[in-house]
């Protein structure tokens, strides 16, 4: 239902708005170790990203990439459209191009439900959420 592409690019996310904002900008080079991705994938992920405005990004000597409040405040489903495109995210188990509620796959019936929960979730919850979690000690990101 994710990528690996929208894993990375919400670690991306997460490592910026714990660490970055408009005074302390980061570099692509200082954020791909500490995430462990690579650079030239994590660079392409958080451009999208930047030109949907999920995140911000100055050019120049003192640029880099930060999240504002206003970034902040983005439900998470925002980054998984953008990375992902919202057919995946509502494509087929089972990648049949046929499959829908009138002419269901196997699996269909078993995951309608779960997957309409997490996508409700993946939209109530916002990059700050994310973020206050970790903060709380109630989740973890290895960095």
């Amino acid at each position: 239902m994710v990528s690996n592409s929208s894993k990375y690019a919400i670690k991306g996310v997460l490592f910026l708005a714990l660490y970055s904002n408009e005074e302390n900008k980061i570099a692509v080079k200082d954020i791909s170790e500490p995430i462990n991705v690579p650079q030239a994938y994590i660079a392409k992920l958080l451009q999208e990203l930047s030109k949907e405005n999920i995140i911000s990004s100055t050019r120049g000597p003192k640029g880099g990439f930060y999240l504002s409040e206003e970034n902040k405040n983005q439900p998470i489903i925002n980054i998984l459209k953008i990375i992902d495109g919202e057919k995946r995210l509502t494509s087929c188990m089972l990648s049949l191009e046929k499959c829908n509620e009138d002419k269901p796959c196997p699996l269909h019936k078993i995951l309608s439900a779960s997957r309409k929960e997490i996508l409700k979730n993946f939209e109530r919850k916002t990059i700050n959420d994310l973020v206050f979690d970790m903060k709380k000690g109630y989740s973890f990101l290895p960095l």
